[in-house]
């Protein structure tokens, strides 16, 4: 009778480990999504496209972009106002850190024609074509 009572225990034991796990592993990806800014991704014209990234709360100078092998990433800080204590807030949704997001360019986009603007909260980056990719009108004579 002790071997099942205790293969019962260890059962249990290993359950509730593994429920643990789970919603530590929940709310590390809480965490970890809540520093992924949202993005749009559109296609502007036939030879360019345009991906818009909320970064409210973000200063400008806080904002850093950076294209390796073949992929876009942008790195913001949002940093707490400092009039603002945690101990202020009841609840406090804002989220204050390092957010960083990463886009895996398409192929034919010319890397030093990547232009970004900043204007109210949102990030406008504008990817063009490599020339010799862009779309061509022909005359018929």
């Amino acid at each position: 009778m002790d071997v099942v009572k205790k293969a019962k225990e260890v059962g249990n034991t290993v359950e509730e480990k593994l429920e643990q796990g789970l919603e530590i592993a929940k709310d590390t990806f809480a965490n970890v999504a809540s520093h992924l800014p949202f993005a749009n991704l559109a296609k502007k014209n036939n030879d360019s496209f345009q991906i818009e990234v909320d970064l409210p709360g973000v200063d400008k100078k806080d904002i850093e972009l950076k294209v390796e092998d073949n992929i876009l990433t942008v790195k913001a800080l949002r940093r707490f106002k400092n009039q603002v204590k945690r101990d202020d807030y009841y609840l406090c949704e804002s989220n204050f850190g390092l957010i960083s997001r990463s886009f895996t360019l398409p192929e034919g986009i010319d890397k030093d024609k990547i232009d970004a603007k900043y204007e109210d909260g949102r990030l406008y980056i504008t990817l063009e074509k490599e020339e010799a990719r862009k779309a061509k009108s022909i005359s018929v004579k």
